[in-house]
C-alpha cells in the first residue's frame, strides 16, 4: 500500500439530521378516541379483585349485612381460590370497552367543540361536556355492567340461586332470551345517574386538578402530576358517586320480585331499613379500587398520549406549541 494512500482519511459516514429548531409549530393533534377504553381496560385487570369485593359487600342483606371486608376476603378465597377475585373479568373487559370507551371519546369530542378560540374550556363547560359522556357512557355500558354484577355476585349466592353465566357473551344471550332485551338494561337509570356523576366528577377534577397543580412551583408535566392529580380525583368520585352505585348494584343483582322501583325509592328504603350509611357500603373498597383504576386509567392514557404525538411529530417533522 502506498504512503499516499495510507495516509487518505477515512471517508466519513456521519449523516446529518434534520435540525429540530427548524420544524413548524403546530398543535397537538386530538389522539384516538378509542385510547380512554384501552387505558381503562389495561387498569381494570389490575383492580377487578377489590371491585368484586365492593359489589360482594354491597349486596349483603339480612344475618351477613354487617360482615366487613376481612370475612369478604376470606369468604372468596375459601369458596373459590385466587381465581375467584377474578370472576366477571370477561364482563368487566366489555364493560370497559363500552363504558369508557364511550365516555371518554364524547368528553374529549365536546371539550374540542366547547373550548375558545384560544384553547381555553371554562369549568362549567368542561362539567358539562362531563355529565353529558357520562350519560352516553353509562348507556352503552349498561348491559354489559348487568352481567358484570351478576358474574361478581354469583360466587356468594346458593348453588340453587346461582344464575352460572359462562362469560360475558353468554349472560347477554340469556339476559335477552329470559328477559327480552329490556332486561338489558335493568337499572339503566340509576347506572346512568352513577355514569354522569363519575364521568362528571372523575374527569372534571383530574383536569381542574391538574391544572390546579401545574399552576404551583411544586409540579411539572410528567408522573408525579398525573398521579397526584388521579389519585384526588379518585377520592372526589368514590364519595360522590357511592350512593347511587350502592343502588346500582342492588337493583341490577334483584331478581323478579325486586323490592326496587325507581332510583329515589331504592334510595329511601335502603336507607330506611339499614340507616343512611348503607348508602356508603363499600365505600372502602370501592376508593381502594377507585384510587388506583384512576391513577392507572390517567397514567395509561398519558402515556398513550405521549407516544402517539411523539411518533406524529416525527413522522411530520412538527414541534408542539
Amino acid at each position: 500500500m502506498s504512503e499516499s494512500t495510507a495516509a487518505q482519511p477515512p471517508v466519513s459516514l456521519v449523516l446529518h439530521a434534520d435540525d429540530k429548531a427548524s420544524w413548524p409549530l403546530v398543535k397537538k393533534p386530538h389522539p384516538p378516541f378509542y385510547f380512554g377504553g384501552f387505558a381503562a381496560c389495561a387498569a381494570n385487570f389490575f383492580t377487578h379483585p377489590l371491585d368484586l369485593l365492593k359489589v360482594r359487600l354491597q349486596t349483603m342483606k339480612g344475618a351477613t349485612a354487617n360482615h366487613g371486608l376481612a370475612h369478604v376476603v376470606k369468604s372468596v378465597y375459601r369458596g373459590q381460590g385466587l381465581l375467584g377475585f377474578y370472576d366477571g373479568i370477561s364482563a368487566a373487559v366489555l364493560r370497559q370497552m363500552t363504558y369508557s370507551m364511550a365516555r371518554f371519546a364524547t368528553y374529549e369530542t365536546l371539550k374540542k367543540q366547547l373550548s375558545n378560540d384560544d384553547g381555553s374550556l371554562p369549568f362549567y363547560r368542561m362539567a358539562f361536556a362531563g355529565v353529558v359522556a357520562g350519560a352516553v357512557g353509562g348507556i352503552c355500558g349498561t348491559p354489559a355492567d348487568i352481567v358484570l354484577v351478576r358474574l361478581q355476585n354469583d360466587g356468594s349466592l346458593p348453588v340453587e340461586q346461582r344464575r352460572n353465566y359462562k362469560n360475558a357473551f353468554d349472560g347477554l344471550f340469556r339476559i335477552t332470551r329470559e328477559d327480552g332485551p329490556r332486561g338489558l338494561f335493568k337499572g339503566a337509570v340509576p347506572n346512568v345517574s352513577r355514569a354522569m356523576l363519575m364521568t362528571g366528577a372523575q374527569l372534571v377534577s383530574y383536569d381542574g386538578f391538574k391544572q390546579l397543580l401545574l399552576s404551583s412551583p411544586y409540579f411539572e408535566e410528567g408522573m408525579p402530576l398525573h398521579f397526584s392529580a388521579s389519585f384526588l380525583a379518585g377520592f372526589v368520585a368514590t364519595t360522590i358517586t357511592s350512593p347511587f352505585d350502592v343502588v346500582k348494584t342492588r337493583v341490577m343483582n334483584a331478581g323478579p320480585a325486586s323490592p326496587y322501583k325507581n332510583l329515589f325509592q331504592a334510595m329511601v328504603l335502603i336507607a330506611r331499613e339499614e340507616g343512611p350509611l348503607a348508602l356508603y357500603k363499600g365505600w372502602t373498597p370501592a376508593f381502594v379500587r377507585m384510587a388506583p383504576q384512576t391513577i392507572l386509567t390517567f397514567i395509561f392514557l398519558e402515556q398513550f398520549r405521549n407516544l402517539y404525538w411523539d411518533r406524529h411529530a416525527l413522522k411530520n417533522k412538527v414541534r408542539y406549541e
